[in-house]
């Protein structure tokens, strides 16, 4: 029987071609200070077509894996959901850095705070080489993994940095494993609905790279915006309302981006007027490509996997 000041914690990490950066993550969670025997690492290959490369990345850490192939990560994390033994649930990246006490401080956080159905952790977006980053990485740098400000407006966070009960899970369902993106602020919303406490915790800490290549940028871009359509649509109740919430987010999409405009100039992460008004483009960039996928998908697309 486990210690109860020790509960078992069940990792689950969906992984798709992303070996190389899954070792990384794979050796940060070896040294956690939680006691290794206390929790488990489940690794779920969504698809990959680099076996090899994923057989090498987990084979020196004794990680359960298993395969889900039906694409999507949300797909992905409900498998290691179904093969998790522990009380707690924690999620991340197969591109994510946890901290060396991140279990440690995740669970805490989780267990002290009074009908906790959910902790968002920090996910601090790091570059290549900091001295020289490129444009895309500038970009991330203020618009990616935006947890306490996602948290605040849409009642969830991203699952690269999230911890939860499986009682939680077991109340409020799975993952949406039909959306491509965006599912885990759908699934944080039926965790607020049901009464729960969610909390944003600075010191649940997990690193991310920054994507740095206008490819990245388009592909995630595209991506994001496909899972924000599909979202919306699943509150439709008739055509009418298909069509209303198209014509919405495509305005929405084309509103020239003002208030990330006077933000970005305001944002002391950024050095001098070049690089706030490079990040601003972006950002207009970034809506008319959204504005585009919208289309395509009104037009019968189907939306790019998560």
């Amino acid at each position: 029987m486990e210690d109860p000041d020790y509960p078992f914690v069940s990792v689950i990490i969906p992984v798709f071609n992303d070996g190389e950066r899954l070792k990384l993550c794979l050796a940060a969670l070896a040294q956690q200070s939680y006691g290794r025997s206390h929790y488990e690492i489940i690794v779920v290959d969504n698809g990959s077509d680099r076996l090899e490369e994923m057989k090498a990345a987990v084979e020196p850490y004794g990680v359960v894996t298993t395969v889900e192939p039906i694409p999507g990560s949300y797909a992905a994390r409900n498998k290691g959901i179904s093969l998790a033994k522990g009380e707690i649930i924690a999620f991340t990246d197969a591109d994510c850095i946890p901290a060396a006490d991140w279990l440690a401080q995740g669970i805490d956080y989780l267990r002290s705070t009074p009908n906790c159905g959910q902790v968002i952790g920090k996910v601090n977006v790091f570059f290549a080489d900091p001295q020289r980053p490129t444009l895309v990485e500038l970009y991330e740098s203020v618009t990616a993994f935006p947890q306490a400000q996602l948290l605040r407006q849409f009642h969830g966070g991203a699952t690269a940095n999230v911890f939860t009960w499986r009682q939680v899970i077991e109340q409020v369902g799975e993952f949406n494993p039909q959306l491509k993106s965006y599912g885990d602020l759908e699934w944080g919303q039926r965790i607020y609905a049901q009464g729960y406490n969610q909390v944003y915790a600075e010191s649940v800490l997990v690193r991310h790279p920054a994507r740095a290549s206008f490819q990245e940028f388009y592909t995630r871009t595209r991506r994001l915006a496909g899972g924000y359509y599909d979202l919306k649509l699943k509150k439709a109740q008739s055509v009418w309302q298909r069509q209303i919430i198209f014509l919405h987010t495509l305005l929405q999409h084309l509103t020239p981006p003002v208030f990330f405009t006077i933000n970005t100039l305001l944002d002391a992460r950024l050095n001098g007027m070049g690089q706030k008004l490079k990040v601003s483009l972006m950002m207009v960039l970034a809506r008319y490509i959204s504005a585009w996928e919208t289309l395509r998908l009104k037009l019968g697309g189907v939306s790019n996997r998560g």
